[in-house]
């Protein structure tokens, strides 16, 4: 496997997407759509957890030029964030369980489009071959201790909780 930050954030891109096409077609049924939400979680929060904490700050650091992308970055990761603790405390009888993953899959996607089609290409342009292999392998070692489910506000917990019994 390649060792490229750009390579591997696209296979995640990738996987997940995968996920979002097999959760949108008519014929999965509520468990399997609930099985599906669970392993898109957990591809995101493990994506987002190696972009929010490696791959944005060191390209923060060395194309400062590239500040107000990585900053909207940052904030599109909020709001999928958002989406998924939700999720992650709801089960497919749910009646916005559908709609939620909808939404989380359309600002996935437009988030994912951003960076393939934009990011991805001024990243690769300012930093050399060496520097996104060092980015890509710091990510490959963070991946086997990063998050698998999302971490919930204390106050948004208690409230979940509060519902869900």
């Amino acid at each position: 496997m390649s060792h490229d930050a750009i390579v591997m954030l696209k296979q995640d891109h990738k996987e997940v997407r995968g996920l979002f096409r097999e959760f949108q077609k008519s014929s999965t049924t509520p468990a399997r759509r609930e099985k599906l939400v669970e392993q898109i979680i957990e591809a995101l929060t493990v994506h987002t957890y190696l972009e929010n904490e490696i791959m944005y700050p060191q390209v923060r650091a060395l194309l400062p030029e590239l500040e107000d992308d990585i900053l909207e970055s940052y904030e599109e990761h909020h709001v999928a964030d958002v989406l998924v603790v939700e999720l992650a405390a709801m089960d497919a009888s749910d009646e916005r369980f559908v709609a939620k993953t909808t939404v989380l899959i359309e600002n996935v996607t437009h988030h994912v489009e951003e960076e393939e089609q934009d990011w991805f290409p001024k990243v690769r342009e300012g930093l050399t071959r060496t520097q996104l292999r060092d980015i890509g392998e710091q990510m490959e070692k963070a991946r086997k201790t990063a998050p698998r489910r999302p971490e919930q506000p204390s106050a948004l917990k208690k409230t979940i909780d509060a519902v869900i019994g």
